[in-house]
């Protein structure tokens, strides 16, 4: 017998304060940086050594 599965989506919002606002700005901004970083050392390691 075949199961059915029901999908749900919720949706939330959050309004942050403004000390809150900064603080998750700055951890956004360290995570994007991180990011870029180990995307670059990706990037070089291919097209040099053809590395993954």
């Amino acid at each position: 017998m075949a199961t059915t599965h029901v999908k749900r989506a919720f949706k939330y919002r959050f309004y942050p304060t403004d000390t809150q606002a900064a603080e998750l700005s700055r951890t956004f901004g360290c995570v994007r940086k991180v990011y870029n970083m180990a995307l670059a050392a990706r990037s070089e390691a291919w097209t040099l050594r053809r590395e993954r």
